[in-house]
């Protein structure tokens, strides 16, 4: 995972919430686990690259007890990594379009990682 300055407008906190993503109209879905989210979007790792800017259904479960969040979002950057004889794709998402209430839920995560981890 990247550690570099972060110029997000939004904090992010490493957390491994459970994810599907679909490129949209696409029949195929992909499921895995962020590497770090915020009310701003996402990062997680793909088995593919779904390539910049392709917009995205998301299903996100972030473990509060709620139903999952649905949201659309953008892909605005990928970077590969070899990872033995295998290639990931560390892919950051933005949400286009997230509810109050999902933004809320998210922000509350969020700030309860970041009070933890100080």
């Amino acid at each position: 995972m990247w550690n570099g300055i972060n110029r997000r407008k939004f904090p992010r906190a490493n957390y491994p919430c459970k994810i599907t993503i679909r490129k949209k109209d696409q029949p195929d879905s992909l499921s895995t686990q962020t590497e770090n989210i915020g009310i701003g979007g996402i990062c997680l790792m793909l088995t593919k690259d779904l390539g910049i800017f392709a917009p995205v259904e998301i299903q996100l479960d972030i473990m509060d007890g709620q139903p999952n969040i649905e949201s659309e979002g953008s892909i605005v950057w990928v970077v590969s990594k070899k990872l033995g004889r295998d290639v990931a794709f560390d892919t950051g998402i933005e949400f286009t379009n997230l509810k109050r209430e999902d933004e809320s839920r998210i922000s509350n995560v969020v700030d309860n990682i970041l009070r933890e981890s100080t």
